[in-house]
């Protein structure tokens, strides 16, 4: 929980800051607090578009709620964007999320 004030302590001080907020935003997934987490990395993907580790996690935090059409909708944003940015390994882990949750609900 020290962490987490420290990490919004930063996030205050500079809101403008993508890497805070995806910082606190895997902080918040790690203690298992997956809607402030989701709240967190909206807001870094809302300042950067084209941070596809955010979206990433941002997809894998919709999942832990229950919220997969959202999460592959996510998945699928964040695809595009880290093929925009050459980030190929982030862009193949989101494949196979977005393939589990179409398999899981008989979509292809």
């Amino acid at each position: 929980m020290e962490r987490i004030k420290q990490l919004e302590a930063l996030v205050n001080s500079d809101p403008g800051n993508a890497l805070f907020r995806y910082t606190l935003g895997m902080e918040y997934l790690k203690a298992g607090e997956h809607a402030n987490a989701a709240a967190a990395l909206r807001e870094a993907i809302r300042i950067d578009a084209n941070y596809s580790a955010a979206y990433r996690e941002l997809g894998k935090s919709l999942e832990k709620t229950g919220q997969a059409e959202e999460a592959a909708r996510v998945y699928q944003t964040g695809i595009e964007a880290a093929n925009r940015q050459g980030d190929i390994q982030t862009a193949k882990e989101m494949e196979v999320f977005l393939k589990r949750i179409r398999k899981r609900s008989g979509r292809r």
